[in-house]
C-alpha cells in the first residue's frame, strides 16, 4: 500500500509502483512515453538526477513536473508555474451507488471525441494512448460527446480520478458529478482509495470535489518546461 509520504511524489510513485510498465528512464529519472501523457519525474532534487531527465526529453517538447523538481535551467524554458491541490477520498463518506444509467465505457473507438474534448476543456494533457492508463467513461447527449471522466496515475492502493470535462454546452447538468460517483464506486468496490489534482484557482472545481466526498490532503508545485 502506497503510504500519504509516498503520495507526495504523485508521477515517481506510479511509475515505480503500479505504472511502471508506462514507466522509460533509470533510477534516478522517469517518465511516461509522450504519447501517453506529459509527466517527468525524480525521486530527489539532484544534479545527477536533472542530467537524467534532459536525456528524456526531446528539443522543442513540453512537459510537467510536480512537486520534486531538480534545479533545471540550462537547456529548459520555464513556461508556467504554479500550485495544485491533492484531494483524497474521505473514508467517512459512505460509497456512492455504482450508477452507469447513460453513461458508456469508452473504447478506441471513442478517442477521437476524447481528444477533441479534453482539448476544448483542458488542453495539453490527454493524449492519444492515455486511454490506457485506466477506465474511462462517457456521456452522450444531444447527438454530442457531453462529458468524460477517467483514471490516470495508479499507485499501489491510489487511483487518480482524472480528464474530468463537460462540453461548454451541457455544463450545469450534474454530468460530472454522475461521472465522478461511478468511478469513486467502482475504485472503493476493487479496495481502491481515489484521489485527484485540481489547480489552486479551480475553486468551483474545488467545491464540486468537497462535496462529493474529497477533502484536501496536500498543496504541491507544478513546473510547465519546455526542453530547448
Amino acid at each position: 500500500m502506497t503510504t500519504l509520504a509516498e503520495m507526495n511524489n504523485p508521477i515517481w510513485s506510479a511509475l515505480t509502483s503500479a505504472q511502471a510498465h508506462f514507466a522509460i528512464g533509470g533510477p534516478i529519472a522517469k517518465r511516461y512515453p509522450a504519447e501517453v501523457a506529459p509527466f517527468i519525474a525524480v525521486p530527489e532534487p539532484t544534479a545527477a538526477a536533472a542530467d537524467a531527465l534532459a536525456e528524456l526529453v526531446s528539443p522543442g517538447e513540453i512537459v510537467n513536473i510536480v512537486s520534486v523538481t531538480p534545479k533545471l535551467d540550462k537547456g529548459w524554458e520555464l513556461l508556467a508555474t504554479g500550485n495544485i491541490v491533492q484531494m483524497v477520498w474521505r473514508d467517512d463518506v459512505p460509497s456512492p451507488d455504482e450508477d452507469a444509467t447513460g453513461i458508456t465505457p469508452l473504447t478506441d473507438v471513442d478517442t477521437p471525441d476524447m481528444l477533441g474534448l479534453t482539448a476544448l476543456v483542458f488542453p495539453g494533457y490527454f493524449r492519444r494512448r492515455t486511454p490506457e492508463m485506466g477506465e474511462y467513461f462517457g456521456i452522450r447527449q444531444e447527438g454530442q460527446f457531453a462529458a468524460m471522466a477517467g483514471e490516470r496515475m495508479k499507485l499501489h492502493g491510489y487511483e487518480e480520478i482524472s480528464a474530468v470535462c463537460t462540453h461548454p454546452d451541457f455544463t450545469g447538468r450534474g454530468l460530472a458529478a454522475r461521472l465522478i460517483n461511478l468511478l469513486v464506486a467502482k475504485q472503493l468496490k476493487r479496495g481502491i482509495v481515489p484521489f485527484l489534482h485540481v489547480n489552486e484557482a479551480n475553486a468551483r472545481a474545488r467545491a464540486l470535489y468537497a462535496r462529493l466526498g474529497f477533502a484536501d490532503r496536500a498543496l504541491l508545485p507544478l513546473w510547465l518546461l519546455k526542453r530547448v
